[in-house]
Parts: structure tokens; C-alpha cells; sequence
């Protein structure tokens, strides 16, 4: 099936869950560590090669029969409590898994205005409890939180995660900082809880070399604007420790100039002319080195992957070691893609012997998972787990020919009967190599 034949009509569309759009002012000029620049590309011509098939398409989801994580909240975004090593935590037999969340009765196009993390707790990995808000209220910097991770080493979480805009600031904006804080984990027969925080930290923000800033993508971008999602990440080679994140190339697109290795062979351009509107798409993957074992202490540098002239946002970064290679996933959305390409709302993927430059697409083109070409928009915010399962959250199913944008132009009623909020099923990836498929679905929420 091709990929232009399962994208038709589906146009640039606005999603309404994306989190790009806007602009954060760089207060704080981070360090910058002194390294060999190893970026790697994301080529307009490895895109071209996407192709739908069994081994990456999902099946179809019928979210009108999947029950609430939360009967009283919107899940979309989650991520597990780690060790400091990357597993999944189990804290005296406790298993929890964060999520973005905002009230069932608040609009899916709006939930991103209001979002809190709140977690939840199991002891078999798929059976939830809902603990409560991570933070306590009006704790946490920012007038929202966004995505992040979280991990426990001595009794202590360390909790990542996006502060966006600023608290009691009219109108909303949505600048973007990485921040974090840290707390005690407090465990006994009932459950799991977390008290005594510290002081809340900004961690970094943009520097405008490798990451872009808000002033300079007011300087006529046109696009979507991002410095957010932190993922913890340890090499198991080194015992070095990292911060991942999403991020745009940095300077202002009038600066920007077209690269014969943005877009692959001179062959491929010469058959496929990369259009002047391309210059707007610069996405990239970034990483900060953890200083002397404080995570609030980082080393900003260069970014491991970029796609400019090729997509605009690269969500959720995070890495899977197996097989002594570093797998390297992201989302992205079928509207982020440079004009003249196409792709679908998906999880995607990059393999590298290293962790630090060498990486190649998964699969040639990059993708990994996709939604089904009849529902396009089922799931997303898919995050890879270090035993290959995959979890995501249910967004939009069964709107016809309808974009997402369509869908905030219909009735309350029609959008919350086709948002999901939830948790879709979990799925496995099975991953040879530089090649990987979709092997087995479990049901949703299932992580162990």
C-alpha cells in the first residue's frame, strides 16, 4: 500500500493534540560541552521510502469500546517510574505509571491548556489505581505540565518534566523549559505516594546554536515551536547519563539554508526537487550529558538527529539498548511533514552502534508503527519500553475523510464520542537488527 494512496486528503491538518505551536524566551544559556559534532540527518529521501504494511500497521481500534483509564480524567501522554539504570521500577512490589491528564469534561482541543501529570499504581503492571497529581497543587513551574519522565535511585524520585507558559500569565503562552524536582517515595499495603519536594529547578532552556529559541522562531518560522519532553537515559557502556529531549534546529529560517544531505543522493533531487515552503520544517532530537550524578546539572549538546527540510516536530525522543545498539524512537504527526513529503502519525525509529552519531532508519524509511490508513488518527504518543512493549494513549476514532482540525468544528457531543483520553492496547515490538514489526497486542495499560 502506498503511502501517498493512505494519506490522501489528509492534507496539513492542525492537530488538535500536537504541542507545537509556540515560543519559549531563552533566559538561560546552558553550557555547552565540548564535542565532536556528530548530528545525524533524517533525509527527505529515507521518508520517501515509507510504506505501510502488516509488520508496521496497527490494527484497527474501535475506541468507542475502551474503557476509561480514569472515569473522571483524560489520560494522554504516560510514561513509567524507572531505576536509575533505565528499567522499570518496582518499589517494594509497586509498579507506577505517570500521565498527562485534564478533566473528562473539558474538550479534547483544550486538555493541553489545563494539563497535570497524575500517576497511578499496580502491582502486576496492568491493573491501575489512580494515586493523584504528582505534584502538589501550584508547586510545579509553569501554568501547565507537559511531558517528561521520572526516575527512583535511594528511596527518592527524580521527576522530569515540561514547564510550559508561566503561572497566572494572561493569555496562555506556551513557552517551553525543561524542568525538574525531586521528592521521597512513600510505599506501604494501600499504595504509593509522594512527598516532602524540593525545590522546583529549570534545567534547560534553549541556546540558540543547536536549539531554537522563541525569539528566533518569531523571525517568521511559521510552524510549530518546541524545547520539551526530557527522557532519563543512562549508556550501559559508560554509565554516563543523559537527558533526551524534542527541539528545533536552532537560528531563524531566514538564516536557514538548503544542505544537499537534508534531503539524500543528488540523484534523488534531481527527481524529486525539494520545494522552497521545506525550509519551515526543523526538527530535531537533543541530549544534555548529566554532570557529576545531578540531574539538574546538565551539559548541553549538539543534536543527535535533526530533519530539516523534512519534519517539524519530533516528539518523546527516547533510546532502547538491545543487542549492544541504541535503538533512538520519536512520534510525529501526519501533518508535520516539509511539503512535498508525506507520512503517518507514527512511531519511528533510528539504530546506531553508537550513542552518539552512526544512525540509520529502522526499516529504511524510519517508521516503525502507524495507524491503519481507515483510521488515521486512533493512537499516538507511543513510548517503547526496555522489554520492546509499547504504550501510547487513544486520540481520535472513526471520522471519516475529517482532519483533525475538522473535528473542533463539530458538535461537543460528536467530540467527545470520538476521543479516546485512555489508554489504547499495549503492543511488542520484535526488533532484528535494523528491521522491526509489530508482533503481539496485550491489553491496554499493560507494561510489565
Amino acid at each position: 500500500m502506498s503511502i501517498q494512496k493512505s494519506f490522501q486528503k489528509k492534507g496539513k491538518a492542525l492537530t488538535s493534540l500536537a504541542l507545537a505551536t509556540t515560543l519559549a524566551v531563552s533566559a538561560l544559556i546552558p553550557v555547552q560541552a565540548e564535542v565532536t559534532e556528530t548530528t545525524v540527518n533524517w533525509t527527505r529521501e529515507q521518508v520517501s521510502k515509507i510504506e505501510l504494511n502488516e509488520d508496521n500497521t496497527l490494527p484497527y481500534l474501535d475506541i468507542s469500546k475502551l474503557e476509561k483509564f480514569t472515569e473522571d480524567y483524560h489520560i494522554w501522554d504516560s510514561w513509567p517510574l524507572t531505576d536509575r539504570d533505565g528499567n522499570i521500577a518496582s518499589i517494594k512490589g509497586w509498579k507506577v505509571l505517570f500521565a498527562l491528564s485534564a478533566p473528562n469534561d473539558v474538550l479534547p482541543g483544550k486538555v493541553h491548556d489545563i494539563a497535570t501529570i497524575r500517576y497511578f499504581y499496580s502491582k502486576n503492571g496492568k491493573d491501575w489505581t489512580l494515586g493523584g497529581t504528582l505534584f502538589p497543587e501550584g508547586a510545579s513551574l509553569g501554568s501547565r505540565e507537559w511531558a517528561g519522565s521520572a526516575m527512583t535511585d535511594d528511596g527518592k524520585i527524580h521527576a522530569f518534566y515540561t514547564a510550559t507558559g508561566h503561572r497566572g500569565q494572561e493569555p496562555l503562552t506556551f513557552e517551553q523549559r525543561l524542568a525538574m524536582a525531586t521528592g521521597d517515595i512513600v510505599v506501604d499495603s494501600k499504595g504509593v505516594r509522594f512527598e516532602n519536594w524540593g525545590d522546583h529547578k529549570i534545567i534547560l532552556e534553549p541556546d540558540g546554536k543547536y536549539y531554537q529559541t522563541r525569539e528566533q522562531a518569531l523571525q517568521g518560522e511559521g510552524g510549530g515551536y518546541a524545547f520539551r519532553d526530557p527522557m532519563w537515559f543512562k549508556d550501559p557502556k559508560t554509565d554516563k547519563e543523559y537527558i533526551l529531549f524534542e527541539g528545533n534546529s536552532g537560528g531563524a529560517v531566514g538564516d536557514r539554508t538548503f544542505k544537499q544531505e537534508y534531503a539524500g543522493s543528488t540523484e534523488y533531487t534531481s527527481e524529486n526537487p525539494v520545494p522552497a515552503g521545506a525550509v519551515h520544517a526543523n526538527g530535531n532530537i537533543g541530549i544534555a550529558e548529566v554532570v557529576d550524578g545531578d540531574p539538574s546539572n546538565l551539559k548541553m549538546l549538539p543534536p543527535l538527529l535533526e530533519a530539516n527540510y523534512v519534519n517539524e516536530e519530533l516528539e518523546r525522543p527516547h533510546i532502547v539498548v538491545k543487542d549492544n545498539k541504541y535503538y533512538l524512537f520519536l512520534d510525529t504527526h501526519i501533518n508535520k511533514y516539509a511539503e512535498g513529503l508525506q507520512g503517518p502519525e507514527g512511531l519511528y525509529g533510528f539504530v546506531s552502534d553508537t550513542l552518539i552519531g552512526g544512525y540509520e532508519p529502522l526499516n529504511e524509511s524510519g517508521l516503525v508503527l502507524a495507524n491503519p490508513p481507515e483510521n488515521p488518527y486512533q493512537a499516538y504518543s507511543w513510548l517503547v519500553l526496555p522489554n520492546l512493549n509499547v504504550v501510547a494513549f487513544a486520540h481520535f476514532g472513526d471520522i471519516g475523510d475529517m482532519s483533525i482540525d475538522d473535528i473542533g468544528h463539530q458538535s461537543e457531543e460528536y467530540q467527545f464520542e470520538h476521543f479516546g483520553g485512555t489508554l489504547p492496547p499495549t503492543v511488542k515490538l520484535s526488533i532484528k537488527g535494523d528491521t522491526t514489526k509489530i508482533v503481539k497486542e496485550f491489553s491496554p495499560g499493560w507494561i510489565k
